[in-house]
């Protein structure tokens, strides 16, 4: 018998200060059996982050084919891709040559140093590649904050990520480990 996914219900409300965008958004996301809490919250951190007209859930786990967010424009072109955790550079490299702009979200702990020492040099060469890093402490925490209905505010200043909600709050600190040459 197949597990079917958890869907978690997200009233986030973001105040991004540093790119001056104020909104609530009211999330559905589906949390694939195998999915941990933390890279949900990932999801979502990067949701806030990148947040736009037009953004959207893929697929994530379920197929390669869909990042875990997008953007498409009107033509079906994809945007923007992101993607969470620690994908293999074959699929980034896919995805970069697919949408104007790739973002990476990259957790992991300790497997977080290896996987980046492993797909530095490549991924380096990719001109419309960000590539962020999660202090695991942090990603961690922002797992507990998970519900399936929850209200979040996040505040972002300075690039400081403030999640909070009736479970406590959490500060993030993503550090920017590969900037795109062209976006």
């Amino acid at each position: 018998m197949a597990l079917n996914a958890t869907i978690h219900k997200i009233e986030l409300s973001l105040a991004d200060m540093d790119a001056h965008r104020y909104a609530d958004y009211s999330l559905t996301v589906a949390q694939h059996p195998s999915e941990t809490n933390e890279r949900v919250m990932v999801r979502v951190l990067a949701w806030a982050m990148v947040a736009q007209d037009g953004l959207a859930f893929g697929r994530g786990l379920s197929t390669d084919e869909d990042p875990d967010l997008q953007v498409m424009d009107l033509t079906g072109a994809m945007q923007l891709a992101v993607l969470t955790g620690l994908p293999e550079e074959k699929l980034v490299r896919q995805f970069c040559g697919r949408a104007r702009q790739v973002n990476i979200f990259a957790f992991g702990g300790a497997r977080l140093e290896v996987w980046w020492r492993r797909t530095r040099a490549g991924l380096n060469k990719l001109d419309n590649l960000t590539v962020w890093t999660l202090p695991t402490a942090q990603t961690e925490e922002l797992a507990g904050l998970l519900d399936r209905t929850v209200r979040l505010s996040v505040s972002i200043q300075d690039g400081e990520f403030l999640f909070s909600s009736d479970k406590g709050a959490v500060t993030v600190r993503p550090e920017l480990s590969k900037s795109a040459s062209r976006g």
